[in-house]
């Protein structure tokens, strides 16, 4: 048990594995770190990493069915690769035409599911046992988390879905009907709760002056997410006191630059910097694949048989519409930061480069797409020195960062009447962005609470561009139909019709949202 618990734990709670500033070459030399049972006294330790291991791997999580609900429904994202690829996107996800039968859609309630039931068993076998001691408790502030987490994701989805918080190995017992919006975030924030009492504040040792376990779950994660919680019910309130509570805890801060969110390489902090509230790990070296795909699933990608293979990276998903790229402001340097151009240079280390020129797009002989996800954009000395030429499995998935905090704080305080501190929470995530530059980006001086509205929606628009929250952002502030109105949307497109297979599956005691029936 002590030895595979130790490379669970290698596997799936894994070091920075980021280059230091003396150069590339660290990217190697660090190993993922571990620890056993015996280290933490957990004995429900195993069935945590178990948790980690889907949150990590599952593709509703971290690969194409994730990027289709939550990144490429939105207006300034496209499926992208080539028009064969996955061709029933376009029309589900882009166009806003649902379907209730689908793997990308199937996959994506199951693995939210399957991950809620893992965390169901582990609190069961924690009640069982009596457990309460530090490390048991950390884990089931880790089963409380995720189980938030999944519901979340499931309950600005679908809405309306079955409460299951109860472990079950029969699949008849896992059988139940919808509870209202109101019951599953009640769940939410009975979880979140929990979570933000045991989990730690930090992992890091001051012992040994590292931190084990990057990526682990900390008591700023629950607290941040239970603020997004609290943002889609307008909850303005307590989203201003959790952000404030994070903020107070002095655990995350700005990265100095932008680029700095994304660089892996010697001019940038990378993964798991200072910004970084939550982050799914990979790490990838010669002959060691402990990669995910939501890199490697948005990269470059070539045409079928184009001679130059240099440019095949991934898979293509994910990029950037020629809305964004038309309504973004040039001056803003976080566009050339996150829209990666066919036949143009990278723009080198200032704008998250690395100094080459991509091929042009030419459908079905170069380039599949005139423009990429350049916050995935993969080091080729990284490609060179692990040997993976033509995927990212190294790159980590950024899912709550410290700009979220301080933007969901400005809104929570422009709709509590508190103008000032809106505007000042503002200008801290714009004086980033202008990079030292007083020429750009001036200071937004608050005028009223409508005009600071707009300030704070453009502002969460350009910072987490092809980052997955613009759909859902449109959709809280009621702006969906106006947005994507033109691209098919109704207001019923809010919600996705629950897959068939579950119903079938229920034996009709699950039933379709009343819109998709």
């Amino acid at each position: 048990m002590k030895k595979n618990t130790k490379v669970l734990l290698g596997l799936l709670l894994l070091t920075a594995a980021s280059f230091s500033i003396t150069g590339c070459k660290k990217f190697l030399d660090r190993k993922p770190l571990s620890a056993t049972l015996t280290d933490y006294g957990s004995a429900v330790d195993g069935q945590a990493i178990g948790m980690y291991s889907v949150f990590n791997t599952y593709a509703g999580y971290n690969t194409l069915p994730w990027l289709d609900f939550n990144s490429i429904r939105d207006d300034d994202a496209q499926k992208g690769s080539s028009a064969t690829d996955g061709a029933e996107i376009n029309a589900e996800f882009e166009t806003f035409q649902y379907t209730k039968d689908d793997w990308a859609t199937n996959t994506y309630w199951n693995d939210h599911y399957y991950l809620i039931n893992k965390a169901n068993q582990l609190l069961f076998t924690a009640d069982s046992l009596k457990l309460n001691d530090p490390g048991s408790l950390r884990n089931i502030g880790e089963a409380h988390f995720f189980r938030a987490y999944s519901y979340f994701e499931l309950v600005k989805a679908y809405g309306e879905v079955p409460k299951i918080d109860f472990f079950y190995t029969e699949a008849s017992k896992g059988v139940r009907p919808k509870s209202t919006v109101a019951e599953i975030y009640a769940l939410i924030d009975k979880d979140l709760q929990a979570a933000a009492q045991y989990l730690p504040l930090t992992w890091f040792n001051s012992t040994t002056g590292q931190n084990p376990f990057p990526g682990r779950l900390t008591s700023g994660a629950a607290n941040t997410l239970w603020a997004k919680t609290y943002l889609f019910r307008q909850n303005w309130a307590m989203v201003l006191g959790l952000c404030n509570q994070v903020i107070a805890s002095n655990q995350y801060s700005l990265a100095p630059k932008f680029t700095d969110v994304w660089r892996e390489g010697p001019n940038g902090l990378g993964k798991n910097g200072p910004e970084s509230i939550l982050e799914m790990q990979a790490y990838v070296a010669p002959g060691t694949d402990y990669g995910v795909d939501f890199g490697t699933s948005q990269n470059v990608r070539t045409a079928p048989g184009f001679s130059d293979q240099t440019w095949n990276l991934g898979w293509g998903w994910n990029t950037p519409t020629e809305k964004l790229q038309t309504q973004w402001p040039s001056s803003d340097p976080r566009k050339s930061a996150t829209i990666l151009y066919s036949g143009r240079f990278d723009g080198g280390p200032d704008s998250a480069g690395f100094g080459g020129t991509l091929p042009p797009y030419v459908p079905g002989s170069k380039l599949e797409q005139p423009y990429w996800n350049k916050k995935v954009y993969s080091d080729p000395a990284v490609r060179q020195l692990t040997g993976h030429l033509h995927d990212a499995r190294w790159i980590n998935h950024r899912i709550l960062r410290y700009a979220d905090v301080l933007l969901m704080k400005a809104e929570a305080a422009n709709e509590l009447n508190d103008g000032a501190t809106a505007a000042s929470t503002l200008e801290l995530v714009r004086a980033r962005a202008r990079g030292g530059n007083n020429t750009i980006l001036p200071p937004v001086v608050f005028q009223d609470q409508a005009q600071m509205r707009k300030a704070i929606k453009d502002e969460r628009r350009w910072e987490f561009a092809m980052e997955g929250y613009r759909f859902y952002d449109l959709v809280r502030w009621g702006d969906a139909q106006t947005e994507l109105g033109p691209l098919g949307y109704s207001n019923r497109a809010r919600y996705y019709p629950i897959p068939q297979k579950a119903i079938d599956l229920s034996g009709g005691v699950l039933t379709q949202n009343p819109e998709w029936q």
